[in-house]
C-alpha cells in the first residue's frame, strides 16, 4: 500500500493535473468514477508497472522476512550412568552457577569399589613390609651360606694336603669336594632369593601401588559421577526429580538446563532463496519482535549459510523421491546485534521480523562507475528508506495485529 501510494504520487497526480490544467476538465464533470479509467488511463497503468517494480527491486535488494527467531540451544540434564535418585538439591525453575550440585544418584556400588581398591593399596604396603623383613633374613642366609662355604672350603684343602701323607682317605676327600659344590649351589639359592625380593620391592611392589592408586582414582570418578552438577550456568526447567525416581542417560532425562547466554547473542532468519546472491556477511540490517514491541534493533549480518536445509539427504534403506522435497527451504542468516546488549529484555525464543539492507556505497565511490549504474545504485540505495519505514510501521502495529486482530 505505501508503494501504492508513492508511484501514485508520481504517475496518477500528473497525469490528473494535466487533465485538470491543461485540458479543462474536472471531476464531477468529465472525469467521474465511470470514466475515470478512460480519463486516467496512462497514469493508473503507469502507476501498476511502476509499483511492481519497486515491489520488486524493495524486497530483493533489502529483503525482508518474518522467519526470524532467537533460537537457544538447552542442555539435557543427564547422569553418566543408569542408577536410583538419592538426594535432590535444588528445586523447579531455580537458577544455578557451573559446577552446582543437582543430585545425587546411589553410589553404594562406587563406594564398594572405592573402599576395595584402597585395601589393596594397605595388603601392597603391607607386602612391602614383609619383602623387606624377608631381605633382611635373605641377608643373613646369605652370610650363614657363604660362611659355610668357606669352610668346607678350608676343610677341603687342608683334607687335600693330608691326602699326599695318606693320612686321610681319598673317598673322604671327594665327599669335602662334593660339600663344596652343595654349600655353592646354597650360596647361589640365597643370592637369588635376595636378587628376586630386591626386585619385588623396587619394581613389583611400586608398581602393584601405583595399579591400586589408579584403581582407587577410577573408583574415585566412578563415586563421583554419582553427584550430577550443572555444565554451565542457567536455570533449570521441567526439573520434578525426587529422591527414588530411576535415572537412564538414554530414555529418562532429568530435567533440561536453559544456559544464561541462550538466545541472548544472535537472532536466526530465513531469507528467501532468491535473495542467495544479495545476502553478504556484513550488510546493515533491523529487526523487531514480539517480545519487545515499539523497539527497532540494528543489526548486522555475521554469516550466511552455504547451503539449504530443505535439501539434506540421510542414507536410509529406501530411495528418497525427488518430489518429497520440492518444497523450497530458506536461506540461513545470522544477525547479531550492532551494539552489546541489545538483545537484553527478548525471551529467547521470540519471533521477530527482520530486514537487510543493500549498501552500494563503495560501488558509488568508484571513480569509473558508469552514469546509468550510479543512478541505479542510487536508487537501489534510496529504496531502501521505503523499506525501513515499513518496518517501522509493522513494529507500530504488531502489538495491535497481536492482541486485537488475532483474536487472542
Amino acid at each position: 500500500m505505501f508503494e501504492l501510494m508513492l508511484c501514485s504520487m508520481l504517475t496518477i497526480l500528473p497525469d490528473y493535473l494535466i487533465r485538470r490544467y491543461a485540458q479543462g476538465k474536472r471531476i464531477g464533470r468529465e472525469i467521474t468514477l465511470y470514466s475515470v479509467w478512460y480519463e486516467l488511463r496512462w497514469g493508473i497503468t503507469a502507476c501498476l508497472l511502476l509499483t511492481v517494480l519497486l515491489i520488486t527491486m524493495i524486497f530483493y535488494f533489502h529483503p525482508t522476512t518474518k522467519s526470524v527467531t532467537a533460537v537457544f540451544r538447552t542442555v539435557t540434564i543427564l547422569p553418566e550412568t543408569v542408577g536410583r535418585v538419592e538426594e535432590v538439591y535444588i528445586g523447579i525453575n531455580q537458577k544455578v552457577e557451573i559446577g552446582t550440585p543437582l543430585f545425587r544418584m546411589d553410589g553404594s556400588e562406587q563406594e564398594a569399589a572405592l573402599e576395595t581398591s584402597r585395601r589393596r593399596i594397605a595388603e601392597v604396603v603391607a607386602e612391602t613390609e614383609v619383602a623387606q623383613t624377608e631381605l633382611a633374613g635373605a641377608n643373613g642366609q646369605i652370610r650363614e651360606a657363604q660362611g659355610a662355604y668357606q669352610m668346607a672350603v678350608d676343610e677341603y684343602e687342608m683334607k687335600a694336603q693330608l691326602l699326599k701323607s695318606d693320612a686321610v682317605s681319598r673317598r673322604e676327600v671327594e665327599r669335602l669336594k662334593t660339600s663344596i659344590d652343595s654349600r655353592q649351589g646354597a650360596v647361589d639359592s640365597a643370592l637369588a632369593k635376595r636378587k628376586t625380593l630386591e626386585t619385588q620391592l623396587s619394581t613389583l611392589f611400586p608398581a602393584q601401588k601405583a595399579s591400586a592408586e589408579a584403581a582407587v582414582a577410577q573408583a574415585q570418578v566412578e563415586l563421583d559421577k554419582t553427584v550430577v552438577k550443572a555444565g554451565v550456568s542457567g536455570s533449570v526447567q521441567q526439573f520434578t526429580l525426587r529422591p527414588g525416581d530411576i535415572v537412564n542417560s538414554m530414555l529418562r532425562p532429568a530435567g533440561i538446563l536453559v544456559p544464561s547466554e541462550a538466545g541472548r547473542v544472535a537472532l536466526i532468519a530465513g531469507f528467501g532463496q532468491i535473495e542467495a546472491q544479495v545476502l553478504k556477511p556484513g550488510m546493515i540490517a533491523e529487526a523487531t519482535c514480539i517480545g519487545r514491541p515499539f523497539t527497532i534493533i540494528p543489526m548486522v549480518v555475521t554469516a550466511v549459510q552455504d547451503v539449504i536445509a530443505a535439501g539434506q539427504l540421510r542414507p536410509t534403506d529406501q530411495l528418497i523421491d525427488v518430489a518429497q522435497m520440492s518444497k523450497p527451504g530458506t536461506l540461513t542468516v545470522f544477525l547479531e546485534p550492532l551494539y552489546p546488549g541489545q538483545l537484553e529484555g527478548i525471551p529467547p525464543g521470540s519471533s521477530c521480523i527482520a530486514n537487510a539492507y543493500t549498501n552500494n556505497h563503495d560501488a558509488l565511490a568508484d571513480k569509473n562507475i558508469g552514469a546509468l549504474r550510479w543512478a541505479f545504485l542510487h536508487m537501489v540505495d534510496a529504496v531502501g528508506l521505503v523499506h525501513a519505514m515499513i518496518l517501522r510501521m509493522q513494529a507500530v502495529l504488531l502489538p495491535v495485529q497481536t492482541l486485537v486482530l488475532s483474536g487472542h
